[in-house]
């Protein structure tokens, strides 16, 4: 029989649909080319769900989309993207241009403003002129062009450090010089792969395995990517942006 006493005053349920599943994503910008990376462990807590979880897709030859966050989410999220964009392509018999997928990514989000998809988003491709991009957004749709971006359960790790390698920040230039605009391939990966070695040494929910995409520019000559072992190209039309992948193996522990 219930307690006459408890029953008098107000009853409180709480159900809470979201949960973090950890792993960490960045995307830098270069002048003619993107670098887009995440990490593959998913995790809840102290306990690791699987290994190899990719969070980073592609859409076209062109986009690459990062998400990170609740992974239910994310994967639904990618899923109505692409969808989203094969319905595109149908309709033009083409691909949606860069800037147009951030614009559409930022209307979907909004759209689910009052219930939404508990996930950080980063995009990173090549612009209609030939130039890097990156895109970051919030779960509620908000969202900036930037050189480079990182979110995650590292964010705090790896942020300060692309602040200082890609913008500078904090370093001044030797006499009579300047900092570069954009920094040459080859240095963002070195860069990216760094910031990736170091977060999970420091992060129990980064790690396992590291997935990097690069979106080169029409034209785009392969300096700097002779000697990347393991590269694998993914683009699918001929005469266009071109669009790789490498992976590499993090700590496990």
């Amino acid at each position: 029989m219930p307690d006459m006493d408890s029953l008098a005053h107000p009853q409180e349920r709480r159900f809470n649909p979201y949960t973090q599943n950890g792993g960490t994503i960045l995307a830098i910008a270069g002048a003619d080319f993107s670098v887009i990376a995440g990490d593959t462990r998913q995790s809840e807590g102290y306990s690791i769900q699987t290994r190899y979880a990719p969070k980073v897709f592609r859409l076209t030859d062109r986009a690459v989309l990062a998400v990170n966050g609740f992974a239910a989410d994310g994967n639904m999220f990618v899923k109505k993207v692409k969808q989203r964009l094969e319905w595109y392509r149908h309709a033009h018999a083409k691909d949606m241009p860069l800037r147009a997928i951030a614009r559409l990514i930022q209307t979907m989000l909004y759209a689910r403003r009052f219930f939404p998809y508990y996930v950080n988003n980063i995009l990173g491709g090549i612009e209609e002129d030939g130039t890097g991009a990156v895109y970051s957004f919030d779960p509620v749709g908000s969202y900036e062009r930037e050189a480079c971006r990182a979110a995650g359960a590292a964010q705090s790790l790896v942020q300060p450090f692309l602040d200082n390698q890609i913008y500078f920040k904090n370093q001044l230039p030797a006499p009579a010089t300047s900092h570069p605009l954009h920094l040459p391939l080859e240095t963002v990966l070195s860069i990216v792969i760094d910031s990736f070695t170091s977060a999970t040494e420091r992060h129990i929910e980064v790690g396992d395995g590291l997935e990097i995409y690069i979106a080169l520019a029409k034209g785009r000559n392969l300096q700097g990517m002779e000697s990347i072992r393991g590269l694998q190209e993914l683009t699918v039309a001929e005469d266009g942006e071109r669009l790789f992948v490498m992976r590499r193996d993090l700590k496990k522990d």
